[in-house]
């Protein structure tokens, strides 16, 4: 696994992570299996796929307690990942981004992370309610306590992130990106590429999507979040056909799966873009790691950079 560099103390972390939130949440809920879960992650740091990401409200909590058991004897291996900053109600997330949240929402995570630092600490959201300044800045209290080595950002303008880093340096900006959702690349990429940001590409597969492994929506499981999500609904998905034919005509001429494409892709966005494919079986964390390895032609590039956008409202 080739290796790039995050945070300013030249830590490396491999070109593909992984994300842990469908093992234990919003992801065909029925399908849960902890003990294949784990497995996963232990392969996972086996190839070096080491930037391991979670969130407090993913479960809510359970997801954290999973990675935690997954880690408790090879932490030193992994570049643990969690976020804070969304709180779960009874019908809905909604942010809280005040300090005292913030202090508390650590000690918290590294308890259920049976750990006493992560490697990256993020927040989740920017709450509008509260000035970033203020939860920056109790975030900023976390590294100088050693209870995070760097800071991150997730769904943010360029203008929140120099807010931030007017307080405390960002190492890493998470932002949705794949061939299906690419707004990030109009200004977030390059601006981090200057700034010398990681960038974390959450669904790099379109939330699945780009796998191909779904002929239409009736095929997600019961209580699976994506059976609202808009790109999945019936006409959307149809019209977003088109996109994944294009992923697999390339496929097919590179003799790769329509997976491996998609993250290859996002792998050629620049040498700080690092995708966090989510996966509760270790075949296709194994494809996924692989993708590091594909070096897309500019013909291809230029084939899938044309494709159409998707249809619907992004969730």
């Amino acid at each position: 696994m080739r290796t790039l560099g995050i945070g300013p103390d030249g830590t490396s972390v491999g070109a593909v992570g992984l994300g842990c939130m469908g093992m234990s949440y919003a992801y065909d809920p029925g399908g849960r299996d902890d003990d294949a879960s784990v497995a996963v992650l232990h392969r996972a740091l086996d190839l070096g796929v080491d930037l391991i990401d979670t969130a407090d409200v993913y479960g809510p909590y359970t997801n954290e307690e999973l990675v935690g058991r997954a880690l408790a004897d090879r932490r030193g291996k992994a570049f643990l990942a969690t976020k804070a900053g969304f709180v779960a109600g009874e019908t809905r997330l909604r942010r809280n981004g005040r300090p005292e949240h913030i202090r508390a929402a650590i000690d918290a995570s590294l308890r259920r992370l049976r750990t006493d630092h992560v490697d990256l600490y993020q927040l989740h959201r920017v709450d509008p309610e509260v000035p970033l300044e203020e939860t920056w800045g109790a975030m900023a209290e976390a590294v100088r306590a050693g209870k995070a080595r760097m800071l991150g950002l997730s769904d943010v303008t360029v203008e929140q992130v120099r807010t931030a880093q007017r307080v405390h340096p960002v190492a890493a900006v998470q932002a949705e990106l794949s061939l299906w959702t690419r707004e990030a690349t109009a200004e977030l990429l390059p601006f981090t590429a200057r700034e010398d940001i990681a960038l974390i590409a959450y669904a790099p597969l379109g939330r699945g999507f780009l796998a191909g492994r779904f002929g239409s929506a009736r095929d997600l499981p019961d209580g699976d979040y994506r059976r609202v999500n808009p790109r999945f609904q019936e006409e959307n998905f149809a019209a977003n056909l088109r996109l994944l034919d294009g992923v697999r005509r390339v496929a097919r001429r590179r003799g790769v799966t329509p997976a491996q494409t998609a993250l290859a892709w996002v792998l050629a966005q620049g040498d700080h873009v690092v995708p966090i494919p989510g996966t509760k079986h270790v075949r296709y964390l194994e494809a996924n790691a692989a993708a590091a390895g594909i070096r897309l032609t500019g013909d291809d590039l230029a084939l899938l950079d044309g494709l159409p956008a998707a249809v619907g409202a992004r969730q």
